[in-house]
C-alpha cells in the first residue's frame, strides 16, 4: 500500500550524510521522514490479509509501515542477482525438516551418508545430515533457576536469587492458570447463549452488538462476548488460544518451574561437564507439533522465496543448518556452547540464537564459543528477550550477551535485536521487548510475524525470537552480495545503515514512560536492508569507511 507524500515530507527523504548529494543519481541511502509522518501512518488493521503477513518486509518510506524494506531492496537494488549462498545456522529447537517452504534451502552435509550410523567426515557427529540434535528426545525441561535449586549450584547468593524467581513466578502463574480456569467455563457459556439466540455458531461482532434483548443473562452474555471479541475475530478462535494458554501454563508450572523436574535424564549426559561428549543424535526435527520454535524462525530468515507458498523468506540465497539445542524450558550453557562450535566448524557464516535465560551458571562457556566464531569470522544474532526490562541494569541479565556486567565486548560479532511492531509513532517498540544502549544494538519487526510452522503450516508469532531472525536474514542477504565482508563489518553496516526517528515512544515495562527511539538501543536505529545493500557496495568499493 502506497501513500502519497506532501512535498515537505519528500523533501525530508534525503541521502544520509555518509553518501553523495540528492543530485546524485546512482541510489543513495534513505533517511526517516521524522516530521508529519505522525499524522498519516496506516495501522496493522488497516492493511490486507497479504500484507499483513508480509509487514516485516514493507517500507517505511512508502508505505509508513515500519518494515525492513526488503521488497524495495530485491526491486530496486539485487533485481535477480542470487550473489554467494550463505550457511545460517538455526541454533533452537528442532526444526521441521520436511516443510514445503524450508526443504529446498536446507543446509546437507554432503560429507555424511544418510542413516549408516557412522561418523563419515570425523567432525564428531553421526549423521549429521542437516544439522545436529543436542536434546536427544529430550523436549520438556526446567528453567536454569530451577535446576540451580536442584542441583544446588552456585553459592547462597546464587541460590536464594533462583529461589526468589521460582517463587514468584510459581505464584504468579498458578494465579493466571485459576483465573483462566474460572473464566473459561463462563465464556463457553456465553457462547452457547449467543449461539442457541442466533441460531448459529459462526456468528460475527456485528451480529452480536446488534441484539437487543430485556434477558439479563443474555445481556451478560452478550457483554462477555463482545470483550472477547478483542481477542480473536471467531469465539471459536478465542477458546482455542485460551485452551492454549492454559496448556501452557500447565507446562510451565510441571516442567519449567518444578524443582523436582529433570528433563535431560533422557539425554544421559552430565550437562554441567563440557567434556562429556557423544551425546545427542544426528536428527533435528521437532519431536511435536508445539515445538515449533525453530520453525518459525527459519522461514522468516530464509522460506523460499518465489515459490507461490506460504511466505517469502528475507535471505534469498541460503542454507538452513539446524542445530537443536533449545528444549521447552531453558537452554543449557553446554549445548550452546558446542552448538555454536557446530555451526562455525561446519561452515556457518551467520548463527541466529532466539533464545535466552536469566541465569548462566557456565557463561564462559559460550563466551569462549562466541569468541572462536568470532575468530572463524562467523557472526552471531540474538534476541534481546521479551521481559519488557532495560538490560543495562545488570538485575536485569539476559544471557548469552557478550559483555560482562556492562564492560567491553568480549567480541565485535555480536548483534543484539530488539522487536518493533508495525505501528510507527508512540506504540513502534513492543510492549514486551527489553532495550538498552549498552546490551541492545538494533531494533526489528518483532510483533505478528507471518512464517513457517510444523506440518507445512503457518501462523503469527511475537518475540524478539522473531526479530533477531529478520536481522539474521538482512545479514544474509547482504553477505550474500559482498562475500568479500567480513562478520564485523556486516555487524557495523547494519546498525550504520538502520533508520532512526526522533519520535517519542511508550518504553516497554510495568513504569512505561516515554523516550526518543534512538535512546533505547547502541545504534538508535530499526534495520533497513535497502539502506544495508548500499551501505555495503560503498564499504566493499572502498568510497565509504566504516
Amino acid at each position: 500500500m502506497t501513500t502519497n507524500f506532501s512535498k515537505s515530507i519528500l523533501g525530508l527523504t534525503i541521502c544520509s550524510l555518509l553518501l553523495s548529494g540528492c543530485g546524485a543519481t546512482a541510489p543513495v541511502l534513505i533517511s526517516t521522514p521524522v516530521e508529519n509522518i505522525d499524522a498519516i501512518p496506516l495501522k496493522i488493521s488497516d492493511l490486507s490479509e497479504t500484507q499483513k503477513k508480509t509487514w516485516g518486509h514493507l517500507d517505511l518510506i512508502s508505505d509508513t509501515i515500519p518494515g525492513m524494506a526488503v521488497e524495495k531492496a530485491y526491486a530496486d537494488l539485487v533485481k535477480g542477482r542470487k550473489g554467494e549462498k550463505i550457511i545460517v545456522a538455526i541454533l533452537d529447537s528442532g526444526m521441521d525438516l520436511e516443510h514445503e517452504d524450508l526443504v529446498n534451502v536446507l543446509w546437507t552435509n554432503t560429507k555424511e551418508i544418510p542413516g549408516n550410523n557412522k561418523d563419515d567426515d570425523n567432525n564428531g557427529y553421526v549423521d549429521d545430515i542437516h544439522g545436529y540434535n543436542f536434546l536427544g528426545e529430550s523436549y520438556n525441561e526446567q528453567l536454569e533457576a530451577a535446576r540451580i535449586l536442584r542441583l544446588k549450584l552456585g553459592d547462597a547468593t546464587l541460590q536464594a536469587a533462583a529461589k526468589k524467581v521460582i517463587d514468584e513466578d510459581a505464584q504468579k502463574y498458578l494465579t493466571y492458570k485459576n483465573q483462566l480456569d474460572q473464566m473459561l467455563p463462563a465464556i463457553k457459556s456465553a457462547d452457547m447463549a449467543i449461539t442457541a439466540h442466533l441460531g448459529k455458531e459462526n456468528y460475527t461482532k456485528e451480529e452480536v452488538a446488534a441484539i437487543t434483548t430485556e434477558d439479563s443473562t443474555l445481556l451478560q452474555s452478550k457483554s462477555i462476548v463482545n470483550q472477547m471479541f478483542a481477542y480473536g475475530d471467531s469465539m471459536a478462535e478465542v477458546i482455542t488460544k485460551l485452551e492454549g494458554d492454559i496448556d501452557g501454563l500447565i507446562e510451565r508450572l510441571n516442567y519449567n518451574l518444578n524443582v523436582d523436574f529433570n528433563g535431560r535424564t533422557e539425554v544421559g549426559d552430565n550437562p554441567y561437564d563440557l567434556k562429556d561428549l557423544g551425546y545427542g543424535n544426528g536428527n533435528p526435527q521437532n519431536r511435536v507439533a508445539t515445538e515449533s520454535h525453530g520453525t518459525h524462525v527459519a522461514g522468516i530468515i530464509g522460506a523460499q522465496r518465489g515459490n507461490g507458498k506460504g511466505v517469502d523468506g528475507v535471505a534469498n540465497n541460503v542454507a538452513l543448518m539446524s542445530i537443536r539445542a533449545v528444549p521447552n524450558g531453558d537452554e543449557y550453557d553446554k549445548d550452546i556452547a558446542l552448538g555454536i562450535r557446530y555451526a562455525v566448524d561446519n561452515g556457518a557464516k551467520i548463527i541466529n540464537g532466539s533464545f535466552g535465560k536469566a541465569f548462566s551458571p557456565n557463561a564462559e562457556w559460550v563466551y569462549e564459543a562466541i569468541k572462536y566464531a568470532a575468530s572463524k569470522d562467523v557472526l552471531f544474532v540474538h534476541a534481546a528477550g521479551n521481559d519488557g526490562n532495560d538490560l543495562d541494569d545488570t538485575s536485569n541479565a539476559n544471557f548469552p550477551n557478550d559483555q560482562i556486567n556492562n564492560g567491553a565486548e568480549i567480541a565485535d560479532n555480536v548483534i543484539t535485536v530488539g522487536s518493533l511492531t508495525a505501528k510507527y509513532g508512540s506504540g513502534l517498540v513492543s510492549s514486551f521487548s527489553n532495550y538498552g544502549t549498552i546490551n541492545v544494538d538494533v531494533f526489528a519487526p518483532g510483533s505478528a510475524i507471518y512464517a513457517t510452522m510444523p506440518n507445512s503450516t503457518y501462523d503469527y508469532n511475537s518475540g524478539t525470537s522473531m526479530a533477531a531472525p529478520g536481522v539474521a536474514g538482512v545479514a544474509a542477504l547482504v553477505w550474500s552480495q559482498y562475500p568479500s565482508l567480513k562478520a564485523s563489518q556486516v555487524k557495523k553496516i547494519i546498525l550504520q545503515s538502520g533508520l532512526t526517528t526522533k519520535t517519542q515512544v511508550t518504553v516497554p515495562g510495568e513504569d512505561a514512560g516515554a523516550k526518543e527511539f534512538s535512546s533505547l538501543s547502541k545504534s538508535g536505529k530499526m534495520v533497513n536492508a535497502y539502506n544495508a545493500l548500499l551501505l555495503a557496495e560503498q564499504v566493499t568499493s572502498g568510497k565509504v569507511k566504516l
